[in-house]
C-alpha cells in the first residue's frame, strides 16, 4: 500500500513539474525584432506594403518586439542599395528579415549572409518561390511577376489589342523584366505581339519624363494599340503620354497596382485595367509568418503564398473602390 501511495505521489509531482514547465514555455515568448526591406516609404505601392507590415507588427510590439522598415532613398542603384539595407539589418541584430529579391546578382550574396547567420528569412514581392528555395527562405509571399504581366497582356489581347509596349522604368530589376516578359507573352498568346519601351531608372516616378517618352514612342510607332506600365505613377504618366500623342481611345493601358486616380481612370474609361498584387497582404503575411516562427516555431506548410494577380476593370471597379474606402485594398 505504501509503495502504491509513493508511486501516486511521484506521478502527481511529475504532473505538476510538467505543468510548470509548460506554463514557463507558454509565457517565455521571444521578442521578435523584424526588419523589412522594401521600397521608398513615399512610393504609393510600397506605402501600402509598409502599412501591412506595421499592422502585423502591432502583435510583435505587444510581445515586446518591433518591426523596422528599411527602404532606399531612390531607385537609381536599386540592387546594391537594397543589398546594403539587408546587411544593415543583420548588423543591427535582426531576429528575422523580410526582403524582395529584386536584383538577384546584387542581392543574393546579402540574403545568403542572412541565412548563414541563422536569421529566419522570408522573400516577398519579387523572386517567387524559386528565390525562396535557392536562398533557403521559409516562404515566398506575393504575386508571380511573370503571371501578373501575362494577365495584363492576355486581357488587352482578348479585348482586341494586338500590338503592345511595356514601359520599363527600372531596367535590370528582375521583377520588372518579368512583368514585361509576361505582358508580351500574354499578348502573343492571343495572336498579338509585344515590345519594351526601356527608359533609364531615373524616369521611374518622374511623370513628365515618362509621359514625354510615351508620346514620342507612339508617334514613332503608330501601330501600337496597347501599353503596360509597371506601377501606379507610371500608369498615370502613360495615360497622360497617350493623350499628348492624340491617341486617347486608340491606345489602351493596363498597369500594375492602383490608387484612387487609377480607379478613376478605369471608371472614366481612360484605362482598361489594373493588375492587383495586394501589397498590404504581402507586408502583413510576411511579418506575421516570421513573428510566429521566432516566438513559437510555427511554420506555414504552404511555402508559396500568392497575393495576386487579380484584374481590376470596369466590371468590378466599384467593388474595389468600396474596399479602398474600408481600408482593405
Amino acid at each position: 500500500m505504501e509503495d502504491f501511495h509513493m508511486k501516486k505521489l511521484s506521478r502527481i509531482a511529475a504532473s505538476v513539474s510538467v505543468a510548470a514547465i509548460a506554463a514557463c514555455v507558454s509565457t517565455a515568448v521571444m521578442a521578435a525584432n523584424i526588419f523589412v526591406v522594401g521600397g521608398k516609404p513615399d512610393d504609393p505601392f510600397w506605402s501600402r506594403v509598409k502599412m501591412g507590415a506595421e499592422d502585423a507588427g502591432k502583435v510583435a510590439e505587444a510581445q515586446g518586439g518591433s518591426v523596422t522598415w528599411l527602404g532606399p532613398q531612390n531607385y537609381d542603384n536599386l540592387g546594391p542599395d537594397a543589398a546594403e539595407l539587408i546587411r544593415q539589418a543583420i548588423d543591427q541584430g535582426a531576429d528575422a528579415i523580410v526582403g524582395p529579391d529584386w536584383v538577384p546578382e546584387a542581392m543574393d550574396p546579402a540574403f545568403k549572409a542572412v541565412v548563414d547567420a541563422g536569421i529566419p528569412l522570408v522573400i516577398y514581392n519579387a523572386g517567387g518561390i524559386e528565390a525562396a528555395d535557392k536562398l533557403g527562405a521559409l516562404n515566398y509571399v506575393g504575386a508571380v511577376d511573370y503571371k501578373s504581366g501575362f494577365a495584363g497582356g492576355e486581357y488587352l489581347g482578348k479585348a482586341g489589342h494586338q500590338n503592345g509596349a511595356c514601359v520599363n522604368t527600372l531596367p535590370g530589376a528582375a521583377n520588372i523584366e518579368a512583368f514585361c516578359s509576361g505582358f508580351n507573352d500574354g499578348l502573343e498568346s492571343t495572336g498579338g505581339k509585344g515590345s519594351v519601351l526601356q527608359l533609364p531608372a531615373t524616369a521611374y516616378g518622374n511623370a513628365t519624363a515618362v509621359a514625354q517618352a510615351v508620346r514620342a514612342h507612339l508617334l514613332q510607332n503608330p501601330d501600337i494599340d496597347a501599353m503596360f506600365a509597371i506601377g501606379g505613377g507610371d500608369t498615370n504618366a502613360t495615360v497622360s503620354g497617350i493623350a499628348q500623342a492624340g491617341k486617347s481611345g486608340q491606345v489602351f493601358v493596363c498597369g500594375m497596382n492602383f490608387d484612387d486616380s487609377i480607379l478613376d481612370n478605369i471608371q472614366q474609361g481612360t484605362q482598361a485595367c489594373a493588375v492587383d498584387q495586394q501589397g498590404y497582404q504581402q507586408g502583413f503575411f510576411a511579418v506575421s509568418i516570421l513573428n510566429n516562427y521566432v516566438n513559437y516555431g510555427v511554420t506555414i506548410p504552404t511555402r508559396e503564398i500568392l497575393t495576386g494577380p487579380g484584374v481590376v476593370d470596369s466590371s468590378n471597379v466599384e467593388l474595389v473602390i468600396e474596399g479602398v474606402k474600408a481600408g482593405a485594398r
